[in-house]
């Protein structure tokens, strides 16, 4: 892995490259995350293939990036990295949860830039009542993460053991994941603290909600053969999905180019760093 810089117009996006092969995927990650969450996914890419995974603005290495953030402003993010490392060839695109999103935009607005998309547990417009007010909506379903981004850790080793216990990662922890919070490690001994923008992660979340209609006409429009993969378990290792079979069902009967696949035992996040469940985003990815 070597870290490496894509040019936008306000700075410089970080990414994180793995593998020195012509062939490229650019990679877009969830709303807290950071490129490395696609450790795994790159080790399963053939050996002529480079994964690009970016820090989204707002995250990790890009941290620092200014907003405004949103899906638009992130595929744009996207776009750049495709143009950059593709060098006039189209590479193959994922994204995974709020990522998916921002890739499924890419996408839909620059498909020359893509020869295929997969998306991971996100990209489908979320049902939101049309009289949800979509702060109460965000505070309900990612307050928890919003408020760990405001707290400190004793210990790069303290922080480590806290996402260890979570219970959709303790029964599948691996060094893919110490890698992946490790990374995310600002601050002090005795201030540890993520270096994700609290910021972004409200700016975002409360795109994804507010533009959910937007989404579903990126799906309709799309022109980018697209995978969408997903996992029957969610944000806390729990039947449902993030993404129930109705509506996994409903976008595949609304979109031409949109084929879906349910990927067995996994979570939300276990989908994306564990195994199994990399090998099979890989193949995707890489078929022909």
């Amino acid at each position: 892995m070597e870290q490496v810089k894509v040019e936008v117009p306000d700075g410089t996006l970080t990414a994180l490259r793995f593998g020195t092969g012509p062939k490229i995927v650019v990679a877009a990650h969830g709303i807290t995350a950071s490129g490395m969450a696609f450790r795994a996914v790159a080790r399963q890419l053939p050996p002529d293939w480079s994964l690009i995974a970016l820090d989204l603005r707002g995250r990790g290495g890009s941290n620092e990036l200014p907003g405004p953030y949103g899906m638009t402003r992130h595929a744009e993010d996207i776009c750049a990295a495709a143009e950059q490392f593709g060098q006039g060839r189209p590479v193959a695109l994922v994204g995974q949860s709020m990522g998916a999103y921002a890739a499924l935009r890419a996408a839909a607005r620059r498909p020359e830039l893509f020869t295929r998309l997969v998306l991971v547990d996100g990209g489908l417009p979320l049902p939101v009542p049309a009289d949800a007010d979509p702060d109460a909506v965000l505070a309900a379903t990612l307050g928890p993460a919003i408020a760990r981004l405001s707290d400190t850790f004793a210990s790069e080793e303290v922080y480590v053991d806290f996402f260890r216990a979570h219970p959709a990662l303790a029964a599948d922890w691996n060094d893919d994941m110490i890698a992946y919070v490790r990374y995310d490690v600002t601050g002090p001994h005795g201030a540890i603290r993520s270096r994700v923008s609290g910021d972004a992660v409200r700016e975002d979340g409360r795109d994804l909600l507010v533009g959910a209609a937007s989404f579903g006409a990126d799906l309709v429009g799309l022109a980018v053969p697209t995978m969408l993969l997903h996992a029957p378990r969610g944000m806390f290792g729990q039947e449902p999905g993030m993404l129930p079979a109705p509506l996994v069902a409903h976008w595949r009967e609304q979109a031409p180019h949109l084929v879906t696949e349910l990927v067995e035992d996994c979570n939300h996040y276990t989908i994306l760093m564990t195994e199994g469940p990399a090998a099979v985003i890989a193949r995707h990815l890489t078929a022909e």
